[in-house]
């Protein structure tokens, strides 16, 4: 039987002593009523709440997880590292040994740099794309989310103009309106910020075009520009390289998080060697930059890329969940999209314009053991099972019969209406 005693409790304790009771992407504020805060346990594909509920979790702490949590062999090799040094004065042999494997791996890359957060690759790549010809103006597409600092959080709580005052928005797959972004730049244009395809949150996924992906190359290169991809949410999930080599473009700089520790802390920015004396300019760092059992953690994730079928593995399992979801839709009388990679997909109902459907089904699916997203796109993982997707299915079934029954009665979130009127 499905409770949250104990999660509202650590709610109301929270809420005394951290500012919002939970803040950033993973606050459950936009989440359906009820949805778990706080978790105890993480293994393999499944989560377990505050309460004792065991999910099969289709969120993977929102990408970090790629492999299962707590992958034995990834976990091995972070002991190994930690037996011996991680923070320290200085960092430990396998910060080079991993620098030369990216280097290996990702094709346009000759070198690389090591944070923490996407947010922190993200902000490098717009402070080399400055330094590289001491120009100031950086194109980025409407709604992409770049991470949380000051010039491009989604939150403009304490933001100034200032900021952002050299950044220019065009429209994402737009080729003329990238155009037209070049041309206000003029002779200041330092950069082109690149989402891998279009993964906007509340709203259809979309792949990049490949004549899209070309003209931002060929403008970057006849403005002596930086081409800059944002591979933190996507990267090794859609491709063993930079996501824009399936498209055949290659950028100068590409960010990288969320996977690459396999729920490690770090983050890297790669680059080729047109950006590397700007790179070796700027100054950036963190106490924990340099930690070594995460890079022990990347080195082993990275094995695992290599040496195994993971990546084929998700697009099966994210194959066969889009059209189960889809299959089962149908049959209950729904209309479903989703759009976007196999191993990122995002999931939306047709006549649902406050998402009060989607909210209903993910809420109903929640409570029969199966974490998903009304609004954000999702995260196959390597140790999703057959049984996994059954287990997911047989529960959707009877997410969608029991919103079937209730429809008329499905509202939307307090919090999710407040600011769609805002």
């Amino acid at each position: 039987m499905w409770s949250n005693a104990k999660d509202k409790a650590l709610r109301e304790r929270a809420a005394e002593v951290i500012p919002g009771g939970m803040y950033g992407h993973q606050s459950t504020i936009l989440m359906p009523d009820d949805f778990p805060q706080f978790f105890t346990r993480a293994e393999g594909t499944r989560i377990t709440d505050a309460d004792g509920n065991v999910y099969i979790d289709y969120m993977c702490a929102y990408g970090p997880n790629l492999l299962g949590y707590g992958r034995p062999e990834v976990m091995e090799a972070v002991a190994r590292q930690q037996a011996l040094v991680d923070t320290c004065t200085g960092p430990g042999p396998v910060m080079v040994d991993l620098a030369e494997t990216l280097v290996g791996m990702i094709s346009h890359a000759d070198w690389a740099m090591f944070c923490k957060n996407g947010a922190d690759t993200t902000m490098m790549a717009l402070m080399i794309a400055r330094a590289y010809r001491g120009k100031r103006k950086v194109l980025i597409a409407k709604n992409a989310y770049h991470g949380s600092m000051p010039w491009n959080t989604p939150r403009p709580a304490g933001v100034v103009a200032e900021d952002r005052a050299h950044l220019i928005y065009f429209d994402y797959n737009d080729t003329q309106a990238l155009a037209d972004a070049v041309k206000e730049a003029g002779d200041d244009l330092a950069g082109i910020f690149a989402a891998p395809f279009r993964h906007d949150t509340f709203t259809d996924q979309t792949l990049p075009d490949a004549e899209y992906a070309r003209t931002a190359r060929r403008l970057a290169d006849e403005h002596d520009a930086l081409l800059i991809v944002d591979d933190v949410r996507a990267g090794f999930r859609v491709a063993r390289d930079c996501s824009w080599e399936t498209i055949g473009v290659r950028p100068d700089l590409s960010c990288w998080g969320k996977i690459l520790g396999n729920g490690q802390p770090i983050s890297s920015l790669v680059g080729n060697n047109r950006a590397k004396a700007a790179a070796s300019q700027i100054f950036v760092t963190g106490s924990f930059w340099f930690s070594a059992a995460p890079m022990a953690a990347a080195l082993e994730t990275l094995r695992i890329i290599r040496e195994t079928d993971y990546l084929e593995h998700m697009q099966k399992m994210g194959t066969a969940f889009r059209d189960g979801l889809v299959r089962q839709a149908a049959d209950f009388g729904f209309g479903l999209r989703i759009t976007g990679p196999a191993t990122l997909p995002i999931m939306l109902f047709d006549d649902d314009p406050d998402f009060r459907i989607g909210y209903g089904f993910c809420q109903a699916a929640m409570k029969r053991g199966v974490y998903l997203s009304p609004y954000h796109n999702m995260f196959m993982n390597a140790a999703m099972t057959d049984n996994d997707l059954t287990e997911t299915l047989d529960a959707t079934g009877a997410a969608f019969e029991a919103i079937k029954e209730s429809r008329a009665s499905l509202k939307p979130s307090a919090v999710l209406a407040a600011l769609m009127d805002a």
